[in-house]
């Protein structure tokens, strides 16, 4: 499935749409299994003390686990036309900061470093945004310092803070109802 991210509404599981102004698709990673040893790989080199060598997380696994799209949790990705893939996003139940709050949660945003700044974040963004209504969710949370401008941007609100294993971040909600 793929997803417009020009327009905010709700998302049919059967449309298939494409912004002709970035030439990107923002597709399940159910239906595109072959991306994982990629994301995998970047979430080692972006998320070091979680998923690197020290770290308790493994990549690998918690994208197996986001190969869904009828309940969380679930990951998107982003992709050109030549079919590289150029960012991620998932929707989860937890991530941090979740103690303070019920989900579900915007996690795992990442564009690849040679495509950032060109979009494809705030389309992820979108994308997830429309899960969320999708799936009837009222609101989505997220925790972050490095997609502030974007969130506020698009409405989100700060809700507290939350400690991650690089120091306190911001918490963020969307109301979407």
């Amino acid at each position: 499935m793929a997803f417009a991210f020009s327009q905010v509404k709700s998302v049919e599981p059967d449309e298939h749409r494409m912004n002709s102004h970035n030439n990107i698709q923002i597709v399940h990673l159910k239906d595109n299994l072959s991306a994982i040893p990629i994301l995998a790989q970047w979430f080692i080199e972006e998320w070091v003390p979680w998923y690197g060598p020290e770290g308790p997380g493994d990549a690998k696994q918690d994208l197996e686990e986001c190969c869904r799209q009828e309940s969380l949790p679930i990951c998107l990705i982003a992709f050109n036309e030549s079919k590289a893939v150029l960012g991620t996003v998932a929707l989860k139940s937890k991530s941090v900061g979740s103690k303070r709050s019920d989900g579900p949660w915007m996690s795992a945003l990442l564009v690849s470093k040679s495509h950032r700044g060109k979009g494809i974040g705030t389309a992820l963004i979108e994308a997830i945004e429309n899960e969320a209504r999708r799936l009837d969710f009222t609101s989505v949370y997220c925790s972050t310092n490095t997609a502030e401008g974007t969130l506020q941007h698009r409405g989100w609100k700060t809700n507290g803070k939350a400690e991650t294993l690089r120091g306190s971040v911001p918490v963020y909600r969307l109301k979407l109802s």
